[in-house]
């Protein structure tokens, strides 16, 4: 038999291997300051939406997690952002979102300042229902999700929830928490979305954070997952409490996705410990930058390639990153069986 022949059938009978998979996640700056007016932005393809959109495109990932999007009812800001991402030659037809805790009014003084009706007192801080939400784009179907948006904080084993008022209606998350599937073309991973409360502001904030990590301890699927969003804590530096997180990390593995730039070290940022090139989230003032925005896959999934979309100065996709938002995007590559 022909050599070539059987080097040619050797060839066709070896399994093919699949293409990792790439998830990410980021806050693109997509909220506004009213119900309506991302929407209008999208359609006015304003210039900071362009931007966060272009940096999507660039990033090309197969599933993303969006935190700080608008939420409205009927979905048009969100399938209206995805017409523009297929605009750009990235489409990502399947998308998610459900009604987050942010803005989600309250009748109580849920912050304690003697004034009702405040961004401070509904379910999660914002001006208005829906305000700085979440959603997930992806290249393949989504679904199905648990959605454990409306659990009452109370009602979490071991929480931390400190006494008062208000623990008969207050909700563990700030925004949302889903156990949303991909359906990528080796199997099924679960997105293990979240996005936090900052550690600031009030009292309440500090174990609101860790509780909200805490949640998913006790909810890991046996399946490919993946911990994802906005965790709003800081391993090294700022002022949360990472006990959390130090215990998701061992029953997860952190990939420790780095920048390919980072800023002079100074100003807010002098005594900071933590791994510069890790950081995600960008402040000219105390507490200085910051890794806030994290994914954590399961142990047993191999990470091909992971990093922060932090681009030097003279990166053509500079201008449009810092136009777009102050937070870095995430992303990995991975392999998912």
């Amino acid at each position: 038999m022909d050599l070539r022949a059987i080097a040619l059938a050797a060839l066709m009978a070896a399994p093919v291997a699949a293409d990792p998979v790439r998830i990410a996640t980021w806050n693109p700056g997509l909220t506004r300051q009213g119900p309506g007016l991302l929407l209008r932005d999208i359609a006015a393809r304003q210039e900071q939406v362009v931007a966060a959109a272009r940096v999507i495109a660039h990033l090309q990932p197969d599933a993303i997690l969006l935190t700080g999007f608008d939420w409205d009812l009927e979905g048009r800001a969100l399938i209206a952002f995805g017409d523009l991402l297929a605009e750009m030659g990235h489409p990502m037809p399947h998308r998610f979102a459900a009604r987050p805790n942010t803005g989600a009014a309250t009748d109580r003084d849920m912050d304690g300042n003697g004034r009702l009706g405040e961004a401070r007192d509904a379910q999660g801080y914002g001006d208005f229902t829906g305000q700085a939400g979440m959603a997930i784009l992806a290249r393949w179907p989504i679904g199905p999700v648990a959605d454990y948006t409306g659990l009452l904080w109370q009602g979490m084993d071991g929480n931390r929830m400190p006494d008062g008022p208000n623990g008969d209606i207050q909700r563990l998350s700030t925004t949302a928490h889903w156990d949303a599937v991909v359906k990528t073309p080796d199997g099924p991973l679960h997105l293990l979305a979240m996005s936090a409360t900052p550690p600031a502001f009030e009292d309440r904030n500090i174990p609101r954070n860790h509780d909200e990590l805490a949640f998913w301890l006790d909810r890991l699927p046996d399946a490919p997952f993946a911990v994802i969003g906005n965790l709003n804590v800081d391993l090294s530096d700022g002022d949360g409490d990472p006990s959390a997180l130090l215990r998701m990390l061992e029953v997860t593995q952190d990939p420790q996705p780095r920048g390919a730039f980072q800023p002079p070290q100074d100003g807010p940022n002098a005594d900071h410990s933590g791994d510069a090139a890790m950081d995600t989230a960008e402040y000219d003032r105390e507490p200085g930058n910051l890794r806030l925005d994290y994914i954590l896959p399961a142990k047993d999934l191999e990470v091909v390639d992971a990093g922060v979309f932090w681009p030097a100065p003279d990166d053509p996709l500079a201008d449009a990153a810092g136009l777009a938002s102050h937070r870095k995007p995430v992303w990995i590559d991975l392999e998912v069986e």
